[in-house]
């Protein structure tokens, strides 16, 4: 059983960070998870810098990427977004959907139909550019400010996004309020709505549920290629939306994978002394606990 680890700290890791972190340090963590054997990264966002000040250094960040063993991924959410990421040389983009108008229009600012039309526009301009494509429905396990998002609500947005072939679709528990039952749910109307299409997952650890999540949506795989999103450390959330932070920690979710006897080609003791020095430079503990604990067996 294999699963793919898509790592996002430097990106969504970042982003809902206080302390802006150097062009140098984000560098260097990006050379030790490429060093864990990690093949996929979200690197940047192309948001304006305004909103998102940690990604201002995106094209700095990206012109130091090492290029040919890694993946790289940008963040997109407009068409302008896309020509940065082009520019920048990237090899993947992600554009996120959010499910409902509510959170939309905070985070974008348009309802959730303009965006799921203006993600079409981008994968056609990305494939022709030769990037390979995710869109990310977004609050998919429920919403900030309308609370429950019934599954017939994702599946529709589902539809409406499959339309435009992504290569990858994921959906994401921006504020971390998913339980495995919602897993299964999203599972099946993902593969009812854009079958064959790979499935990648995002969860975040707000209220200690990311896990059990992860771990659902990797056995509910099976043979099918399937990506857990992960951040080193555990740290990240998402800025626009109150109260969502904490993304699952790589370390801790290799452990968990591990031990279950999935194979995810990355190596766990290279990112071990990651906690110590994110903390350092983002001014707090890291949330992730595998880096206190130690392996086990020792």
């Amino acid at each position: 059983m294999t699963v793919s680890i898509v790592e996002v700290s430097p990106r969504d890791g970042l982003q809902n960070e206080s302390a802006i972190v150097s062009t140098a340090d984000k560098l260097a963590l990006i050379d030790t998870l490429v060093a864990s054997g990690v093949r996929r990264i979200e690197a940047v966002s192309f948001a304006h810098p305004k909103r998102v000040p940690q990604m201002a250094d995106a094209e700095a960040v990206a012109a130091g990427l090492p290029r040919g063993a890694v993946s790289w991924i940008g963040l997109v959410l407009n068409e302008k977004g896309l020509d940065r990421a082009i520019a920048a040389g990237l090899d993947e983009v992600n554009v996120v959907v959010v499910a409902t108008d509510t959170f939309s229009k905070r985070n974008q600012g348009v309802p959730t139909a303009e965006a799921a039309a203006a993600w079409s526009r981008i994968a056609a301009r990305a494939r022709e550019a030769g990037l390979r494509t995710t869109v990310t429905v977004a609050a998919a396990f429920g919403c900030p400010f309308e609370g429950e998002v019934p599954v017939s609500r994702v599946r529709s947005v589902i539809e409406a996004c499959a339309a435009a072939r992504p290569d990858e679709l994921a959906l994401a528990d921006t504020i971390g309020v998913g339980v495995p039952v919602q897993v299964r749910a999203l599972h099946k109307a993902a593969a009812e709505a854009a079958p064959g299409v790979p499935l990648r997952w995002h969860f975040h650890n707000t209220r200690n549920t990311g896990y059990a999540n992860a771990l659902a949506a990797a056995e509910l795989a099976g043979s099918d290629p399937v990506a857990l999103d992960s951040s080193a450390g555990g740290i990240g959330g998402c800025p626009f939306a109150p109260n969502a932070t904490g993304n699952i920690a790589t370390e801790d979710l290799l452990y968990l994978l591990h031990r279950n006897g999935f194979d995810t080609g990355v190596a766990v003791d290279p990112l071990l002394p990651l906690g110590e020095r994110l903390g350092e430079l983002l001014g707090h503990q890291v949330p992730g606990q595998l880096a206190r604990a130690g392996l086990f067996p020792s």
